[in-house]
């Protein structure tokens, strides 16, 4: 079955609709829908087989944790269409990505990061009493990714042109700046993004040969006993992501230092004798905690 039909297919719309509706049931807008859920799905899938789907206008609003930012979430049909999607391309990328990239893929997150990090660090700290790290980030990495390149990466490992003219409707749904940006808070923005900077991980891993290159997301990370190594791949990387991805090094975020002495990735403090949550991790891992708590009692 062609990716475009199993996507529209009412078997996976009914398993996204109750995706979607997961912990948000209390909310009035979900309520509403679950009282007519079969016929809204069976229009959304009309449109979508005849491709007259458009996305609907996003809701915005500000969130502050970890920082200030604009999340712009989606109607609740148009979720619908975002899980009917991710059920059936995430599949197709388990083995697209790079071993060491570890955001949005199934038992490859924050945990499994801080693991496999930590055993090449104690490696590396056997070895080498001293050693370095390049640690850096994107500059504004959700508004700064540019549709024209995420279209052609896209194509790269979907060939059903039906899809990709769905993929580009939602893309296009939305923007920063004109032909660029994607919004935070849709499921599609999560896969994209990681998928954004595979390009990155090949030139570090095969074309440069780096092994002790890591990404989380846009958080990238590498280990080396070279100082002077470091800084001429830094110089690399930048170009590659500025000329190939359209994209910026976080002005505050690219830098090179003792490492020997801990470094801090996926909310861990790594160290030579210990792994620890930084206190910042555990600051909100607190607030969590007491939201969830306030949220039963209530």
């Amino acid at each position: 079955m062609p990716i475009y039909d199993e996507i529209i297919s009412y078997e996976n719309l009914l398993k996204a609709y109750f995706q979607t509706r997961k912990c948000r049931r209390s909310k009035p807008n979900f309520q509403k829908m679950e009282m007519n859920y079969e016929s809204i799905l069976s229009d959304l899938q009309w449109k979508l087989k005849n491709q007259l789907y458009y996305p609907k206008s996003y809701t915005k609003f500000l969130v502050f944790e970890p920082k200030k930012r604009q999340v712009a979430a989606p109607h609740c049909h148009d979720r619908i269409v975002h899980h009917a999607i991710i059920n059936i391309i995430e599949p197709l990328t388990e083995n697209f990505f790079i071993h060491n990239s570890y955001a949005c893929q199934k038992s490859k997150g924050g945990f499994k990061a801080r693991s496999e990090i930590a055993e090449v660090y104690r490696q590396m700290y056997k070895q080498t009493p001293i050693f370095y790290a390049l640690k850096c980030d994107i500059k504004s990495y959700f508004a700064s990714i540019n549709h024209q390149v995420l279209l052609t990466l896209l194509k790269k490992f979907i060939s059903c042109e039906k899809t990709i003219r769905l993929l580009q409707k939602i893309i296009n749904s939305y923007s920063e700046t004109p032909g660029t940006g994607i919004p935070i808070g849709n499921l599609t923005s999560q896969l994209f993004a990681n998928l954004y900077l595979h390009p990155l991980d090949i030139f570090v891993t095969q074309m440069v040969g780096e092994k002790n290159y890591f990404r989380y997301m846009d958080d990238f990370l590498i280990l080396s006993p070279d100082k002077e190594y470091l800084l001429n791949l830094r110089i690399l990387m930048k170009g590659f992501l500025k000329y190939y991805l359209k994209l910026n090094y976080h002005p505050k975020k690219n830098n090179i230092f003792r490492a020997d002495k801990g470094v801090e990735f996926v909310g861990y403090l790594i160290k030579p004798d210990s792994i620890t949550m930084r206190k910042k991790t555990i600051r909100k891992f607190k607030k969590d905690i007491k939201r969830g708590l306030n949220y039963l009692k209530n």
